[in-house]
């Protein structure tokens, strides 16, 4: 079958090398090299890399929304299918029409639920009991289409989000190598349920003591490691990257003990840290040189009660 695949992060990796191997992947579509490191050398992202290493075509269009010559272009691969997996660039109906057998999107939930950019952060953030991977055909609409094949797999408590990502990932290889073998009928999206997760930003991380602690220990895995949960300290911004809420009692941001600190109900203990400019260590490890105070400070505005991927429920 000849194919075209559309992807950019690490999680889309998997799925190229599969296609790869099983199909005749006639182009890779990738987002542009971006400057990166100290030197701000442009570097390609994980799929381009993959791709070259791979002796596969590579296209990397800044936009595709309204560019008839990339439409153009991209219909004439005479494609069967595009695969599409965490590409980063929304596709106008001329390219999602293209394919004889349309788009499929390789999507990081068990849909209707966390439609949107972030779906595993969301899992991990809300306490989902289970995630997955739906082969959805794509339309128009985000994440609306019709969905193919569905695979769950339950979350264990602790879950964070890169354990989450690399069990994702694999699963969405192997899944889309069974929808092109099976080209099973597409079934529409359950009407109830829909919820989204919205692109992160580096608010998400921000630990807001008048949540719970089982909120915030839920925060700090999923945002570990990006955009990093945090707090404040002065001028500082002390990341976060491993906690677990315990019982615990006293107002929002009042330390317990050196390394407890009250939540909105009961308390989060920090487990491991890491201060500007120095690497992540043991919480044990850095109060030998460096105190919390007595009380750290709460954002202006309270957190909201819920939605997208901000303030969990």
């Amino acid at each position: 079958m000849r194919v075209i695949f559309m992807g950019s992060p690490e999680f889309s990796v998997p799925a190229l090398r599969a296609l790869a191997a099983a199909h005749d992947v006639v182009a890779v579509y990738a987002q542009p090299p971006k400057p990166a490191g100290r030197g701000q050398r442009e570097t390609p992202c994980p799929v381009h890399r993959v791709a070259l290493e791979l002796g596969l075509a590579v296209r990397t269009p800044a936009r595709v929304k309204r560019d008839a010559a990339e439409h153009e272009a991209f219909a004439a691969l005479r494609a069967d299918v595009a695969v599409v997996a965490a590409y980063g660039l929304i596709l106008p109906p001329a390219m999602l029409d293209a394919p004889r057998l349309g788009c499929l999107n390789i999507h990081a939930s068990l849909l209707p639920r966390w439609r949107g950019a972030a779906p595993i952060h969301a899992a991990v953030l809300h306490g989902d009991a289970q995630s997955g991977i739906t082969i959805m055909r794509m339309e128009e609409g985000l994440d609306t289409g019709p969905m193919l094949l569905a695979e769950a797999m339950p979350l264990h408590p602790r879950i964070t989000t890169p354990e989450l990502h690399d069990a994702l990932s694999a699963m969405g290889a192997r899944l889309v190598l069974r929808a092109l073998a099976e080209q099973p009928a597409a079934l529409p999206q359950p009407a109830d349920g829909v919820t989204y997760a919205a692109k992160l930003t580096k608010a998400d991380g921000a630990l807001d003591w008048r949540e719970t602690a089982a909120a915030l220990e839920r925060r700090v895995r999923a945002m570990t490691p990006w955009p990093g949960a945090y707090f404040a300290v002065g001028d500082e911004q002390i990341r976060v990257h491993d906690a677990r809420a315990e019982a615990g009692q006293g107002a929002a941001g009042t330390l317990l003990a050196p390394d407890l600190v009250a939540c909105g109900d009961g308390a989060l203990r920090l487990l491991r840290a890491q201060r500007p400019g120095r690497s992540a260590m043991p919480m044990a490890d850095m109060l030998r040189g460096f105190a919390l105070p007595p009380q750290l400070a709460v954002p202006a505005e309270q957190p909201a009660a819920s939605g997208g991927i901000g303030r969990a429920p």
